[in-house]
Order: structure tokens, then C-alpha cells, then sequence
């Protein structure tokens, strides 16, 4: 099984619909991390294209994966020596091939229901079954552009629950997803 995660700042769409680069949030690289690694992801890409943002978010790494934090913290050292930090999607799909000599099927998540959509379940037994290593793509803002999720192997079904309200922490749906994917059953 060869699963990677990624949390997209871009391109996502803001409130208005436009599509927009949205700022880091430090607790998303730590939270999705530690969910990464309790699930046995091999690694957790963040896009940003922001340079101040990138400059930002490799710091944090540099502190936790080598610096002072490793020493302080090794359970969070555990978890966040699986992330890298990159502008754009198409360098981790790049990195994910060096490591793994082919290309990710990429997999795009969505709170809306979307044409094409296939189920936990069924990415569950395609994950399980295939020698193809696997991106999961976390949207930011108000979700990844429909562009984006239509050049997708995949669109995971979302997750919903006995209300209409769906709008959850992209690391609370990462943490959700995670589980229903590669959790034990």
C-alpha cells in the first residue's frame, strides 16, 4: 500500500467562487501529520504557492524534523517527518514518482457531491489491491476547483452526516477519510 496525502492551497475557491492561493495553517501541517502517521501514510505533501507561506511551513518542518523540536517532542517528530513542503501539486506528483517509479493516481475530495464519485469502500479495495501509489487531495478555502477535481482518477464521495450542514476542518475531513480508507475493520 503506497498512500500520500496532500493539503492544496492551490487552486482552491474562496467564498466568491474565484479561484485563489488561501494562507497556511500551521495547525493543519501538525494535525494531518499525526493522522498520516497513524494510518501509515508515506508521506504528507503541502501546496503552497505563497513564498512567504512555503518560507513558513518549511521553518516549522526544519524545528520539528532536525532542530530543537525533534529532541523536545519525538512522537511529533514521528508524525512530521513525513511532510514536505512544495508550490505546486505537480512536484509532489513528481517526488511521488521518484520514490515509487510510477505515478500517483491522484484522488480528489469534495464536501458537494460530484459526477464520478466512487465510494470509501470501493477506494478502500482499489488501494488495497493495487500496485499503484495513491495522492489524496485535501482542499483548502471553500474546496478544490472543479477543473481540478474533473482531471482526478478519482472523486472520494463526501462525508456526510444526518444533517445539512457539511463543513468541516479539512484536517477533521483528513483524519475521517483517512480512517474510512485505511483504518482497521
Amino acid at each position: 500500500m503506497s498512500v500520500y496525502v496532500s493539503i492544496i492551497h492551490y487552486p482552491v475557491y474562496n467564498k466568491e467562487k474565484r479561484i485563489v492561493a488561501t494562507s497556511l495553517t500551521t495547525l493543519d501541517i501538525h494535525d494531518i501529520a499525526r493522522s498520516a502517521r497513524t494510518y501509515g501514510v508515506k508521506g504528507y505533501y503541502i501546496v503552497q504557492p505563497i513564498e512567504n507561506h512555503l518560507w513558513l511551513a518549511n521553518k516549522l518542518l526544519s524545528f520539528w524534523q532536525g532542530g530543537h523540536g525533534r529532541e523536545y517532542n519525538p512522537k511529533r517528530w514521528e508524525a512530521l517527518k513525513l511532510v514536505k513542503a512544495v508550490p505546486y501539486i505537480e512536484d509532489a506528483v513528481s517526488d511521488i514518482e521518484k520514490i515509487e517509479g510510477r505515478k500517483p493516481k491522484i484522488v480528489s475530495t469534495s464536501a458537494k457531491k460530484c459526477k464520478r464519485t466512487v465510494s470509501f469502500d470501493f477506494l478502500r479495495k482499489e488501494i488495497a489491491k493495487d500496485k499503484y501509489p495513491y495522492l489524496i487531495c485535501f482542499g483548502t478555502g471553500w474546496g478544490l476547483t472543479e477543473e481540478f477535481i474533473q482531471s482526478s482518477d478519482y472523486i472520494l464521495e463526501p462525508i456526510c452526516g444526518p444533517t445539512d450542514y457539511n463543513h468541516l476542518s479539512v484536517r477533521s475531513a483528513a483524519s475521517i477519510i483517512l480512517d474510512r480508507l485505511l483504518g482497521l475493520r
